[in-house]
């Protein structure tokens, strides 16, 4: 997928957290273990969603490997280290599909 069409996916991702009553905190935070693509908070939990897109769920669901899942896991513990926060959080991915958006929350591996 290109990057152009990943900003949409992501930009989509954003609005749809926002009118669920998230509050985007950054998005794109890199480390050298990888990135994550959106990061958020809901009632003081933080939420570190990876953003999937494809022509239906299972397609876009199927490209968090376990490899990719324990990237992103460990930026998410260099963020909380680099910011200082002593705070709950999970792991969750948005699927964006053109007719949909999906949270799946608190994925694990």
């Amino acid at each position: 997928m290109s990057r152009a069409k990943g900003d949409v996916a992501e930009d989509r991702a954003c609005a749809f957290l926002l009118e669920n009553g998230f509050l985007i905190i950054e998005r794109n935070f890199y480390s050298r273990f990888g990135e994550i693509d959106i990061i958020a908070i809901k009632d003081k939990v933080i939420h570190f969603v990876e953003v999937k897109s494809g022509l239906d769920y299972e397609s876009a669901i199927q490209n968090i490997t376990k490899t990719k899942l324990s990237r992103l896991i460990k930026t998410g513990y260099v963020y909380l280290k680099k910011n200082s926060i002593d705070a709950a959080f999970v792991y969750d991915a948005l699927v964006v599909t053109p007719k949909d958006i999906e949270l799946v929350e608190n994925i694990t591996l």
